[in-house]
C-alpha cells in the first residue's frame, strides 16, 4: 500500500494545526497541502508578518484519519492553489 505525502501548518508557539473554520462554533477543517512549497507560500502570501510563528510538518495519508479522530475536526481541506488561495473540503465520516 502506497501512502501519499501532505503537509501542514502547526502553530510553534501552542501547537495548533491551521484550520478553516466556515463556521465559528464547528472545529473546522483541518488544511492539507500537497507540496512543502505550497504550505510556505501560502503562509508567506497570507500571513507574511507572521510566519515564522509556524513549521511546516509532514504527514501520510494513513495518518490523517486518527489526526481528525483526535482533535476533532469536521475534515481537511486541500488546498490545491495557495495564492488565490483555492481549496477543496472533504468532509471526513
Amino acid at each position: 500500500m502506497v501512502s501519499e505525502v501532505y503537509y501542514l501548518v502547526r502553530s510553534k508557539s501552542d501547537g495548533r494545526y491551521l484550520t478553516a473554520r466556515p463556521h465559528a462554533e464547528a472545529s473546522g477543517y483541518l488544511l492539507l497541502f500537497q507540496e512543502n512549497f505550497d504550505a510556505l507560500s501560502y503562509l508567506n502570501t497570507h500571513a507574511a508578518e507572521v510566519a515564522n510563528r509556524f513549521a511546516i510538518e509532514s504527514i501520510s495519508s494513513t495518518q490523517i484519519s486518527s489526526l481528525l479522530k483526535r482533535w476533532g475536526f469536521i475534515g481537511v481541506g486541500i488546498v490545491t492553489d495557495p495564492l488565490l488561495p483555492k481549496i477543496d473540503f472533504l468532509q471526513h465520516n
